[in-house]
């Protein structure tokens, strides 16, 4: 079985014009290669369409839609607003966070300072050193037991504290109440 003969796949001249269509079925005819080659430059030959110069000339011409150039001017216009927005929104986050840097350097090298200044004055104001000042700048000493005094309570004494009475009824009435029971 030779594929180049009986290869019914594409044999397209079963599709050609010149075929009968009342009939059921369609005979294959046996045509030798140089005929077939012959019928597609002949069919090739009658499919292509002609158009008169003047449709020529309209395709060539063609007329644009105003109310879609105004459109697509529109559209592109507010496209390109949308992303000079979202540009713009950009450099100014950016410059944001480049002062927040700054800002959190400059935050940290105060506080580095703040450190270091604390220890100073931590190291300057130990017990040690206030006794030092104290006795020789001041010319004070350390109290002894002459200088201090020593008070005994009876049991019955007691200190009140006196505070401002304001309030409403209630208060006043709970505060007598309190006491007559002390």
């Amino acid at each position: 079985m030779a594929y180049g003969t009986q290869n019914a796949a594409y044999d397209l001249s079963l599709f050609d014009e010149e075929l009968n269509y009342t009939t059921a079925a369609p005979k294959r005819q046996e045509v030798d290669e140089p005929q077939r080659q012959g019928k597609k430059k002949q069919n090739n030959r009658n499919k292509v369409v002609k158009l008169p110069e003047e449709e020529l000339n309209k395709i060539r011409r063609r007329k644009h839609n105003p109310l879609k150039l105004v459109l697509g001017g529109v559209s592109a216009a507010i496209v390109t607003f949308i992303i000079g927005v979202i540009i713009v929104g950009q450099v100014q986050l950016t410059e944001l966070n480049q002062q927040i840097i700054s800002a959190e350097k400059t935050l940290a090298d105060t506080e580095s300072i703040y450190i270091q200044n604390q220890m100073k004055v931590q190291s300057n104001l130990s017990n040690a050193e206030i006794e030092k000042y104290a006795t020789e700048v001041l010319g004070m000493t350390k109290a002894t037991n002459a200088q201090k005094e020593f008070i005994a309570l009876e049991a019955n004494d007691k200190a009140e504290v006196s505070a401002p009475k304001d309030g409403n009824i209630f208060t006043q009435f709970f505060e007598s109440l309190s006491n007559l029971w002390s």
